[in-house]
């Protein structure tokens, strides 16, 4: 395997990881604990981070032209949401997601 398609694959699977991470969190903290961790913008940063991470396995799965464009907005998109999780607190396995896939979707990007 190149270390093209490498870093791609583990950027694929940070990209699921934080996929499911913030989706899991989204019901079974958020929605449980209520208060500042259901607050509109923060619900909007992490189903923002849910959409926009699906988007860039479709696009890398594909070897999308594109890819990198998507990969660039899912890494400031998982920069907001880790950002939101983090001053939320409580919400550790989020945050270290978001941030893990903000870092591999970036060095895609480039």
């Amino acid at each position: 395997m190149s270390q093209a398609t490498a870093t791609m694959q583990q950027c694929i699977e940070n990209c699921q990881h934080c996929q499911t991470t913030c989706s899991q969190m989204l019901t079974e903290t958020c929605l449980v604990e209520g208060g500042p961790h259901v607050q509109q913008d923060h619900v909007k940063a992490m189903l923002d981070c849910v959409a926009a991470c699906q988007a860039c396995v479709d696009f890398m799965s594909r070897h999308s032209a594109f890819h990198d464009r998507y990969c660039g907005a899912c890494a400031e998109i998982c920069r907001v949401c880790a950002d939101s999780c983090q001053q939320i607190g409580g919400m550790d396995q989020c945050v270290d997601a978001c941030r893990a896939c903000q870092e591999s979707c970036s060095a895609m990007a480039a």
